[in-house]
């Protein structure tokens, strides 16, 4: 895996259905060295912090390879890293192999995968569409949140390596399908993995039980 772009922006005030909103969703590419610090990166800042943000999800990644199907999907062959609120777009990032509590070595800085993003109204804000957050979820390869496990720096350029798999080896892509597939075929084992995994964030830890609370 290669770290293409790294992604950033402070808050900006828009108008959404009438009410004046604050968001960080318009991040774009920067050069040279970006520090990590413990809940975020330098220069960026998460405006809605109960969504997102914090030791959980602390930084946002998204594959470059998504950016392809999504450029012939929407006919915008224009979209930058970055266009999807990711502080990290990486190639070779696939959430099929990769695994929540797995840890990912980003020059000196070591990230732990904690789960998958739903998406808010703010990715249509983003796209200038109501039903891009319903589409991200039909499409089913949501990125990549992580907790920050050793601060550094990193640009982009760096090398991605997995230096640590879960022994669970519950994939990103598994648990987001079980969740929100309702023909998907194991699900209740899929999310009692998911509660036995401890690097799960507290987020998806209530979602995982109250689903298994209705098996």
């Amino acid at each position: 895996m290669k770290l293409v772009s790294v992604n950033v922006s402070l808050p900006v005030e828009i108008d959404y259905n009438g009410t004046r909103i604050s968001t960080s969703i318009f991040k774009k590419p920067i050069s040279g060295k970006v520090a990590v610090h413990p809940f975020k990166l330098a220069g960026d800042q998460q405006v809605d912090l109960e969504n997102h943000g914090g030791g959980h999800k602390a930084i946002y990644s998204y594959a470059t390879e998504h950016y392809d199907y999504w450029k012939q999907a929407l006919d915008r062959p224009e979209l930058h890293y970055g266009q999807f609120g990711e502080n990290l777009t990486i190639h070779g990032l696939d959430e099929a192999a990769l695994c929540i509590g797995d840890r990912l070595h980003i020059a000196d800085c070591i990230l732990e995968i904690t789960q998958p993003r739903i998406p808010c109204f703010k990715l249509g804000i983003a796209f200038d569409s109501t039903t891009m957050p319903k589409q991200f979820i039909q499409y089913g390869y949501t990125g990549i949140y992580f907790k920050v496990i050793q601060t550094g720096a990193i640009e982009a350029g760096d090398e991605v390596v997995r230096s640590y798999q879960h022994p669970n080896k519950l994939s990103v892509k598994t648990l987001f399908s079980a969740y929100f597939d309702d023909d998907f075929i194991g699900a209740e084992k899929v999310m009692q993995t998911a509660a036995e995994t401890l690097e799960l964030s507290d987020e998806w830890r209530e979602k995982v039980i109250e689903r298994l609370a209705k098996y």
